[in-house]
């Protein structure tokens, strides 16, 4: 086992937290989650607009219950809400370098874009398979011995 510090026996090696491409991988599944609750508020408004960066399930939620009124509303933020929060979950177990995070967090991401592909929403799913590759580079930079 390698040890920090000066010396002999000491390591160059990076921390995995440090790793820049680590934590640049892992930093999409935030972005993912922080923009997919702009586009709900976005649809809750009635704005018109959304960005192409966030979840299709989001988008599916929105459209479903923003009709029901109010309590569509609550229940929006609600699903929403927690969906978002699984995904900062990841990203904050990701730039841990938890190897399951990425591997979930991917995987839940990719059954995303499915659903982008059912309603054919080529321009998010474009930008979904451009997320994925950032988010398994960050999982590449994992080197063998991380859990």
């Amino acid at each position: 086992m390698s040890t920090t510090g000066f010396g002999p026996g000491a390591s160059t090696a990076q921390p995995v937290a440090m790793n820049p491409a680590v934590r640049g991988g892992a930093s999409w599944f935030v972005t993912v989650a922080a923009l997919s609750m702009v586009n709900s508020v976005l649809a809750m408004t009635g704005a018109g607009v959304r960005f192409i960066f966030g979840l299709g399930l989001a988008e599916f939620v929105d459209a479903v219950v923003h009709p029901v009124g109010g309590t569509g509303v609550v229940l929006d933020l609600i699903i929403n809400g927690f969906v978002a929060g699984v995904f900062v979950l990841f990203w904050h177990f990701a730039r841990q370098g938890q190897k399951w995070a990425f591997f979930a967090g991917m995987f839940l991401y990719v059954l995303d874009a499915l659903l982008l592909l059912l309603f054919k929403d080529w321009l998010s799913l474009a930008f979904h398979g451009y997320a994925l590759y950032r988010m398994y580079h960050g999982y590449q930079a994992l080197s063998p011995e991380t859990a």
